[in-house]
Protein backbone atom coordinates (compact mmCIF):
# COMPACT_ATOMS: atom_id res chain seq x y z
CA UNK A 1 0.00 0.00 0.00
CA UNK A 2 2.82 2.38 0.88
CA UNK A 3 4.56 1.60 -2.42
CA UNK A 4 1.36 2.34 -4.37
CA UNK A 5 0.98 5.67 -2.56
CA UNK A 6 4.58 6.59 -3.34
CA UNK A 7 4.10 5.76 -7.02
CA UNK A 8 0.86 7.75 -7.09
CA UNK A 9 2.56 10.80 -5.56
CA UNK A 10 5.44 10.44 -8.04
CA UNK A 11 2.99 10.25 -10.95
CA UNK A 12 1.14 13.37 -9.78
CA UNK A 13 4.47 15.17 -9.36
CA UNK A 14 5.57 14.24 -12.88
CA UNK A 15 2.26 15.31 -14.42
CA UNK A 16 2.36 18.66 -12.59
CA UNK A 17 5.96 19.12 -13.73
CA UNK A 18 4.91 18.51 -17.34
CA UNK A 19 2.09 21.01 -17.00
CA UNK A 20 4.50 23.59 -15.59
CA UNK A 21 7.08 23.02 -18.33
CA UNK A 22 4.40 23.20 -21.02
CA UNK A 23 2.58 26.27 -19.69
CA UNK A 24 5.42 28.32 -18.20
CA UNK A 25 5.81 31.72 -19.94
CA UNK A 26 8.00 31.50 -23.04
CA UNK A 27 8.87 33.66 -25.98
CA UNK A 28 6.88 32.74 -29.07
CA UNK A 29 9.15 34.54 -31.48
CA UNK A 30 10.47 32.39 -34.30
CA UNK A 31 13.23 33.35 -36.76
CA UNK A 32 13.02 31.85 -40.25
CA UNK A 33 15.19 32.26 -43.35
CA UNK A 34 13.40 33.48 -46.47
CA UNK A 35 16.01 33.62 -49.23
CA UNK A 36 19.34 35.05 -50.30
CA UNK A 37 20.81 36.34 -53.53
CA UNK A 38 24.20 37.43 -54.80
CA UNK A 39 24.93 40.28 -57.18
CA UNK A 40 27.79 42.53 -58.24
CA UNK A 41 27.70 46.20 -57.34
CA UNK A 42 30.41 48.88 -57.45
CA UNK A 43 33.17 46.32 -57.98
CA UNK A 44 32.08 44.29 -54.91
CA UNK A 45 30.23 41.03 -54.44
CA UNK A 46 27.01 41.80 -52.60
CA UNK A 47 25.16 39.14 -50.60
CA UNK A 48 21.58 39.93 -49.60
CA UNK A 49 19.94 37.76 -46.93
CA UNK A 50 16.28 38.09 -45.96
CA UNK A 51 14.94 36.77 -42.65
CA UNK A 52 11.56 36.85 -40.97
CA UNK A 53 10.73 37.00 -37.25
CA UNK A 54 7.19 35.86 -36.42
CA UNK A 55 5.36 36.37 -33.14
CA UNK A 56 3.06 33.35 -32.83
CA UNK A 57 1.46 34.57 -29.60
CA UNK A 58 -2.21 35.46 -29.93
CA UNK A 59 -2.17 37.97 -27.06
CA UNK A 60 1.37 38.95 -26.05
CA UNK A 61 3.69 41.37 -27.80
CA UNK A 62 7.42 40.72 -27.48
CA UNK A 63 10.46 42.89 -27.97
CA UNK A 64 13.65 42.06 -29.79
CA UNK A 65 15.97 44.08 -27.59
CA UNK A 66 19.16 43.26 -29.46
CA UNK A 67 20.34 41.41 -32.56
CA UNK A 68 23.88 40.83 -33.78
CA UNK A 69 25.31 38.88 -36.69
CA UNK A 70 28.57 37.00 -37.05
CA UNK A 71 30.06 35.19 -40.03
CA UNK A 72 32.22 32.09 -40.26
CA UNK A 73 33.86 31.28 -43.60
CA UNK A 74 34.49 27.86 -45.13
CA UNK A 75 36.31 26.76 -48.25
CA UNK A 76 34.81 24.12 -50.49
CA UNK A 77 37.47 21.46 -49.99
CA UNK A 78 36.96 19.58 -46.74
CA UNK A 79 34.83 22.37 -45.26
CA UNK A 80 38.08 24.10 -44.31
CA UNK A 81 37.51 26.97 -41.88
CA UNK A 82 38.80 30.40 -42.88
CA UNK A 83 39.36 33.61 -40.94
CA UNK A 84 40.19 37.29 -41.33
CA UNK A 85 38.04 38.26 -44.28
CA UNK A 86 37.12 41.89 -44.64
CA UNK A 87 33.52 42.73 -45.38
CA UNK A 88 30.94 45.43 -44.88
CA UNK A 89 27.67 44.71 -43.09
CA UNK A 90 24.42 46.69 -43.38
CA UNK A 91 21.25 45.81 -41.48
CA UNK A 92 17.72 46.81 -42.51
CA UNK A 93 14.22 46.20 -41.18
CA UNK A 94 10.85 46.65 -42.87
CA UNK A 95 8.48 48.99 -41.05
CA UNK A 96 5.15 50.17 -42.46
CA UNK A 97 6.11 48.79 -45.87
CA UNK A 98 9.29 50.87 -45.84
CA UNK A 99 12.84 49.59 -45.48
CA UNK A 100 14.90 51.26 -42.76
CA UNK A 101 18.70 51.23 -42.51
CA UNK A 102 19.66 50.59 -38.88
CA UNK A 103 23.23 51.88 -39.36
CA UNK A 104 24.50 48.75 -37.55
CA UNK A 105 22.68 49.62 -34.30
CA UNK A 106 19.71 47.47 -33.39
CA UNK A 107 16.98 49.52 -31.66
CA UNK A 108 14.64 47.69 -29.28
CA UNK A 109 11.87 46.61 -31.63
CA UNK A 110 8.36 45.57 -30.60
CA UNK A 111 6.70 42.73 -32.49
CA UNK A 112 2.98 42.66 -31.78
CA UNK A 113 0.97 39.47 -31.40
CA UNK A 114 0.34 37.60 -34.64
CA UNK A 115 2.76 39.94 -36.43
CA UNK A 116 5.97 39.68 -38.42
CA UNK A 117 9.19 41.64 -38.73
CA UNK A 118 11.34 41.35 -41.84
CA UNK A 119 15.10 41.74 -41.56
CA UNK A 120 17.58 42.19 -44.39
CA UNK A 121 21.37 41.89 -44.03
CA UNK A 122 23.62 42.99 -46.88
CA UNK A 123 27.27 41.91 -46.96
CA UNK A 124 29.79 43.35 -49.38
CA UNK A 125 33.03 41.50 -50.15
CA UNK A 126 35.96 42.29 -52.38
CA UNK A 127 36.25 39.98 -55.39
CA UNK A 128 39.56 38.53 -54.17
CA UNK A 129 38.08 37.48 -50.83
CA UNK A 130 34.96 36.07 -52.41
CA UNK A 131 36.92 33.68 -54.66
CA UNK A 132 38.51 31.98 -51.67
CA UNK A 133 35.31 30.95 -49.89
CA UNK A 134 32.25 28.90 -50.79
CA UNK A 135 30.14 28.69 -47.65
CA UNK A 136 29.12 31.24 -45.06
CA UNK A 137 27.83 30.22 -41.65
CA UNK A 138 25.69 33.10 -40.46
CA UNK A 139 25.23 33.19 -36.68
CA UNK A 140 22.35 35.32 -35.44
CA UNK A 141 22.47 36.31 -31.77
CA UNK A 142 19.24 37.90 -30.61
CA UNK A 143 17.47 38.78 -27.38
CA UNK A 144 13.77 38.28 -26.72
CA UNK A 145 12.24 40.43 -23.97
CA UNK A 146 8.69 40.16 -22.65
CA UNK A 147 6.34 38.64 -20.08
CA UNK A 148 8.67 35.62 -19.76
CA UNK A 149 11.68 37.77 -18.86
CA UNK A 150 14.60 37.83 -21.28
CA UNK A 151 15.98 34.99 -23.37
CA UNK A 152 19.16 34.84 -25.42
CA UNK A 153 18.87 32.94 -28.69
CA UNK A 154 21.26 31.77 -31.36
CA UNK A 155 20.24 30.72 -34.86
CA UNK A 156 22.67 29.54 -37.52
CA UNK A 157 22.14 29.52 -41.27
CA UNK A 158 24.30 28.10 -44.06
CA UNK A 159 24.72 30.19 -47.21
CA UNK A 160 26.20 28.49 -50.27
CA UNK A 161 27.80 31.28 -52.34
CA UNK A 162 27.79 28.98 -55.36
CA UNK A 163 24.26 27.75 -54.69
CA UNK A 164 22.71 29.69 -57.54
CA UNK A 165 25.06 28.12 -60.08
CA UNK A 166 24.22 24.90 -61.91
CA UNK A 167 25.22 21.97 -59.74
CA UNK A 168 27.74 19.48 -61.17
CA UNK A 169 26.83 15.78 -61.27
CA UNK A 170 29.29 13.80 -59.18
CA UNK A 171 28.32 10.14 -58.73
CA UNK A 172 30.24 7.35 -56.98
CA UNK A 173 29.38 3.76 -57.96
CA UNK A 174 29.48 1.26 -55.09
CA UNK A 175 29.15 -2.51 -55.46
CA UNK A 176 26.85 -3.93 -52.79
CA UNK A 177 26.37 -7.59 -53.70
CA UNK A 178 25.80 -9.84 -56.71
CA UNK A 179 22.32 -8.48 -57.31
CA UNK A 180 22.43 -4.76 -56.44
CA UNK A 181 24.76 -1.79 -56.69
CA UNK A 182 24.53 1.72 -55.28
CA UNK A 183 25.22 5.16 -56.68
CA UNK A 184 26.13 7.74 -54.06
CA UNK A 185 25.38 11.25 -55.32
CA UNK A 186 27.72 13.92 -54.05
CA UNK A 187 26.12 17.24 -53.05
CA UNK A 188 27.17 20.59 -51.75
CA UNK A 189 26.69 21.21 -48.05
CA UNK A 190 22.93 21.43 -47.66
CA UNK A 191 21.13 24.06 -45.61
CA UNK A 192 17.77 25.57 -44.73
CA UNK A 193 17.79 27.76 -47.86
CA UNK A 194 17.65 24.55 -49.97
CA UNK A 195 14.15 23.41 -50.82
CA UNK A 196 14.20 19.66 -50.01
CA UNK A 197 12.09 18.44 -52.94
CA UNK A 198 13.60 20.72 -55.58
CA UNK A 199 17.16 20.10 -54.37
CA UNK A 200 16.91 16.30 -54.52
CA UNK A 201 15.24 16.40 -57.92
CA UNK A 202 17.90 18.74 -59.31
CA UNK A 203 20.76 16.48 -58.17
CA UNK A 204 19.10 13.32 -59.50
CA UNK A 205 17.81 14.47 -62.87
CA UNK A 206 19.64 12.66 -65.67
CA UNK A 207 21.04 10.07 -63.25
CA UNK A 208 18.04 8.02 -62.14
CA UNK A 209 16.83 5.08 -64.18
CA UNK A 210 13.61 3.12 -64.18
CA UNK A 211 13.20 0.84 -61.13
CA UNK A 212 15.85 2.73 -59.11
CA UNK A 213 15.17 3.31 -55.42
CA UNK A 214 16.26 6.74 -54.22
CA UNK A 215 17.19 7.14 -50.55
CA UNK A 216 18.16 10.20 -48.55
CA UNK A 217 19.43 10.34 -44.98
CA UNK A 218 17.08 11.68 -42.33
CA UNK A 219 19.58 14.24 -41.00
CA UNK A 220 20.24 16.02 -44.34
CA UNK A 221 16.49 16.20 -44.94
CA UNK A 222 15.90 17.58 -41.44
CA UNK A 223 18.62 20.21 -41.97
CA UNK A 224 16.99 21.40 -45.20
CA UNK A 225 13.74 21.66 -43.23
CA UNK A 226 15.49 23.90 -40.68
CA UNK A 227 15.04 21.19 -38.05
CA UNK A 228 18.15 21.92 -36.02
CA UNK A 229 18.68 24.03 -32.93
CA UNK A 230 21.56 25.55 -31.00
CA UNK A 231 21.90 24.16 -27.45
CA UNK A 232 21.92 27.74 -26.14
CA UNK A 233 18.24 28.03 -27.07
CA UNK A 234 17.15 25.33 -24.63
CA UNK A 235 16.21 26.02 -21.01
CA UNK A 236 17.54 23.04 -19.06
CA UNK A 237 15.55 21.62 -16.19
CA UNK A 238 16.54 19.43 -13.28
CA UNK A 239 14.81 16.54 -15.05
CA UNK A 240 16.99 16.73 -18.17
CA UNK A 241 20.15 16.77 -16.05
CA UNK A 242 18.98 13.73 -14.07
CA UNK A 243 17.36 11.58 -16.75
CA UNK A 244 20.31 11.79 -19.16
CA UNK A 245 22.39 9.69 -16.71
CA UNK A 246 20.35 6.59 -17.60
CA UNK A 247 21.72 6.44 -21.16
CA UNK A 248 24.90 5.12 -22.73
CA UNK A 249 27.55 7.88 -23.05
CA UNK A 250 27.41 7.71 -26.87
CA UNK A 251 23.63 8.22 -26.95
CA UNK A 252 22.25 11.60 -28.06
CA UNK A 253 20.08 11.46 -24.92
CA UNK A 254 23.11 11.18 -22.63
CA UNK A 255 23.40 14.97 -22.34
CA UNK A 256 21.04 17.51 -20.80
CA UNK A 257 20.77 19.14 -24.24
CA UNK A 258 19.38 16.15 -26.10
CA UNK A 259 17.23 15.09 -23.15
CA UNK A 260 15.70 18.54 -22.71
CA UNK A 261 14.77 18.63 -26.37
CA UNK A 262 12.95 15.30 -25.94
CA UNK A 263 11.26 16.55 -22.74
CA UNK A 264 9.99 19.57 -24.65
CA UNK A 265 8.53 17.24 -27.28
CA UNK A 266 6.90 14.43 -25.28
CA UNK A 267 7.13 15.36 -21.59
CA UNK A 268 8.80 14.05 -18.43
CA UNK A 269 5.99 11.63 -17.52
CA UNK A 270 6.22 9.66 -20.76
CA UNK A 271 10.02 9.53 -20.66
CA UNK A 272 10.07 8.34 -17.03
CA UNK A 273 7.43 5.68 -17.73
CA UNK A 274 9.37 4.50 -20.81
CA UNK A 275 12.59 4.29 -18.81
CA UNK A 276 10.90 2.22 -16.11
CA UNK A 277 9.28 -0.17 -18.59
CA UNK A 278 12.51 -0.31 -20.61
CA UNK A 279 14.47 -1.31 -17.49
CA UNK A 280 12.00 -4.10 -16.63
CA UNK A 281 12.02 -5.31 -20.24
CA UNK A 282 15.80 -5.60 -20.27
CA UNK A 283 15.60 -7.87 -17.24
CA UNK A 284 13.67 -10.37 -19.34
CA UNK A 285 15.84 -9.92 -22.43
CA UNK A 286 13.71 -7.43 -24.41
CA UNK A 287 15.72 -4.47 -25.71
CA UNK A 288 14.68 -1.19 -27.30
CA UNK A 289 11.41 -0.81 -25.39
CA UNK A 290 12.23 2.77 -24.37
CA UNK A 291 12.48 3.91 -27.99
CA UNK A 292 9.29 2.08 -28.92
CA UNK A 293 7.38 3.86 -26.17
CA UNK A 294 8.85 7.30 -26.82
CA UNK A 295 8.47 7.12 -30.59
CA UNK A 296 10.66 8.39 -33.41
CA UNK A 297 11.38 11.70 -31.64
CA UNK A 298 13.82 9.97 -29.27
CA UNK A 299 15.71 7.87 -31.81
CA UNK A 300 16.11 10.62 -34.43
CA UNK A 301 17.74 13.26 -32.23
CA UNK A 302 21.40 13.82 -33.17
CA UNK A 303 23.26 15.67 -30.44
CA UNK A 304 26.12 18.05 -31.17
CA UNK A 305 29.12 16.41 -32.87
CA UNK A 306 26.73 13.97 -34.55
CA UNK A 307 26.61 15.79 -37.90
CA UNK A 308 29.03 17.30 -40.41
CA UNK A 309 30.69 20.70 -39.96
CA UNK A 310 29.33 23.29 -39.26
CA UNK A 311 26.22 21.53 -37.96
CA UNK A 312 28.37 19.70 -35.42
CA UNK A 313 27.51 22.41 -32.89
CA UNK A 314 23.76 22.01 -33.37
CA UNK A 315 21.22 19.41 -32.25
CA UNK A 316 19.49 17.96 -35.31
CA UNK A 317 15.94 16.69 -34.95
CA UNK A 318 14.14 14.21 -37.14
CA UNK A 319 12.49 15.37 -40.37
CA UNK A 320 8.81 16.22 -40.65
CA UNK A 321 6.35 15.31 -43.42
CA UNK A 322 8.75 12.62 -44.68
CA UNK A 323 5.92 10.69 -46.37
CA UNK A 324 4.85 13.76 -48.32
CA UNK A 325 8.46 14.42 -49.35
CA UNK A 326 8.79 10.86 -50.67
CA UNK A 327 5.54 11.12 -52.57
CA UNK A 328 6.42 14.42 -54.28
CA UNK A 329 9.91 13.34 -55.35
CA UNK A 330 8.60 9.95 -56.46
CA UNK A 331 5.88 11.51 -58.60
CA UNK A 332 8.40 13.76 -60.37
CA UNK A 333 11.19 11.22 -60.94
CA UNK A 334 8.85 8.23 -61.38
CA UNK A 335 10.87 6.00 -59.04
CA UNK A 336 10.52 4.79 -55.45
CA UNK A 337 11.84 7.21 -52.80
CA UNK A 338 12.67 6.59 -49.14
CA UNK A 339 13.94 8.52 -46.13
CA UNK A 340 16.32 6.35 -44.12
CA UNK A 341 18.36 6.34 -40.94
CA UNK A 342 21.50 4.25 -41.48
CA UNK A 343 24.63 3.92 -39.34
CA UNK A 344 28.02 2.26 -39.68
CA UNK A 345 26.99 -0.51 -37.27
CA UNK A 346 24.56 -2.05 -39.72
CA UNK A 347 21.43 -0.38 -38.37
CA UNK A 348 18.88 0.48 -41.08
CA UNK A 349 15.55 2.19 -40.43
CA UNK A 350 13.16 3.18 -43.20
CA UNK A 351 11.34 6.23 -41.83
CA UNK A 352 9.15 6.84 -44.87
CA UNK A 353 8.81 5.36 -48.33
CA UNK A 354 6.67 5.96 -51.39
CA UNK A 355 6.20 2.20 -51.68
CA UNK A 356 6.60 0.07 -48.56
CA UNK A 357 7.10 -3.04 -50.70
CA UNK A 358 10.73 -2.01 -51.27
CA UNK A 359 11.55 -1.67 -47.56
CA UNK A 360 13.01 -5.18 -47.39
CA UNK A 361 15.26 -4.44 -50.37
CA UNK A 362 16.50 -1.28 -48.65
CA UNK A 363 17.18 -2.97 -45.33
CA UNK A 364 19.25 -5.69 -47.03
CA UNK A 365 21.24 -3.35 -49.27
CA UNK A 366 21.90 -0.39 -46.96
CA UNK A 367 23.59 -2.41 -44.21
CA UNK A 368 27.02 -1.38 -45.54
CA UNK A 369 25.95 2.30 -45.34
CA UNK A 370 26.92 3.35 -48.89
CA UNK A 371 26.17 7.01 -48.04
CA UNK A 372 29.02 7.02 -45.50
CA UNK A 373 29.03 8.85 -42.18
CA UNK A 374 28.33 12.30 -43.64
CA UNK A 375 31.81 13.67 -44.33
CA UNK A 376 31.62 12.27 -47.85
CA UNK A 377 28.70 14.64 -48.56
CA UNK A 378 26.79 11.90 -50.38
CA UNK A 379 23.41 12.00 -48.61
CA UNK A 380 21.51 10.74 -51.67
CA UNK A 381 21.95 7.10 -52.69
CA UNK A 382 20.35 5.23 -55.57
CA UNK A 383 19.86 1.48 -55.18
CA UNK A 384 19.85 -0.19 -58.59
CA UNK A 385 19.40 -3.83 -59.57
CA UNK A 386 22.16 -5.16 -61.79
CA UNK A 387 21.27 -6.19 -65.32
Amino acid sequence: MILINILLVLLIFLILSDLYIKNSPKSKLNLKPINYKIKKKDGLKELIIDLKITNKSKTKETMVSNMNFELDFFKSKGNEYCQNFNYQEDIYIYENKKIKNLNNYWPTTIIKSNSELFVRIIYKFSNNNRKKIKYLWLKVYWENYGHFGISNNKDCLLINLDGQKQRPKDVIEIQINNKYKAFAIKTDLLGCFDNPVNTVIEYCKGIVEKNDILTIGESPLAIMQNRYISPQNLEYSLFSKALCYFFHPTSSLATACGMQLLINRIGVTRITFALFVGFLSKLVGIKGMFYRLTGSESSLIDDISGTVTPYDKSIVMGPINADLFCKEVSNYLNIHVAVVDVNDLGGVKVLACSNKKVNKILKRNLISNPAGNGDEKTPIVLIREKN
